[in-house]
């Protein structure tokens, strides 16, 4: 650990994301490639330096510091100017929301990580657990009715709990080979492009 170099591990960590379809921001690709060019630089200084140590040996005073910064009169005066330039526009933004709202124009926009395969991800998770809950039920009930005697017998079992059975080993089949089946043809897809 003492010489794990965290701009390699972020551009691995970016190349990663890209090969997988993942959409990650490009300062976290501008972030690995400066990190990867402080270490040369570091290594190169001074091949013997330990920055976990450094930042454990002047983490408090940095600490120290910034407490202080951030209760200096300086700062507060900086917060009131803050919020009273907030309480100054929010008439004014708020305003325009309503009228928006009762325009019916107001929108929201989600930049989110291809929300369509997301929901039919879901959908699918769904269904599943409704047809496992459907097969779970069919095979209670079906031993439940194993103890009405009925004169219709399938292979000396009472015939409604062996139909019950049946339908039950039939549906779990069928769940198992949809599995199997959206399993495969998934990894037969080729893997989506690199995003920048």
């Amino acid at each position: 650990m003492e010489q794990i170099q965290v701009g390699k591990v972020v551009l691995a960590f970016s190349a990663l994301c890209g090969q997988t379809g993942i959409r990650v921001p490009p300062e976290l690709t501008l972030l690995g490639k400066t990190l990867l060019n402080l270490d040369v630089v570091g290594r190169t200084l001074d091949p013997r330096f330990d920055p976990n140590a450094a930042i454990r040996r002047y983490a408090a005073e940095i600490t120290r510091q910034r407490m202080l910064k951030a209760l200096s009169p300086g700062h507060f005066l900086e917060t009131a100017l803050e919020l009273k330039d907030f309480v100054q526009h929010l008439p004014g933004r708020v305003n325009k929301i309503m009228d928006l709202a009762a325009s019916n124009q107001l929108q929201v926009g989600v930049d989110a990580i291809d929300e369509k395969v997301l929901v039919e991800g879901f959908q699918k998770i769904a269904n599943r657990i409704t047809l496992g809950l459907i097969l779970a039920a069919l095979i209670v009930g079906a031993a439940m009715l194993m103890r009405v005697e009925t004169s219709f017998r399938i292979l000396g079992y009472p015939g409604l709990a062996m139909l019950c059975f049946i339908a039950a080993a039939g549906g779990g089949l069928s769940l198992v080979w949809s599995i199997v089946r959206s399993d495969i043809h998934r990894d037969e897809q080729p893997s989506p492009k690199k995003r920048a």
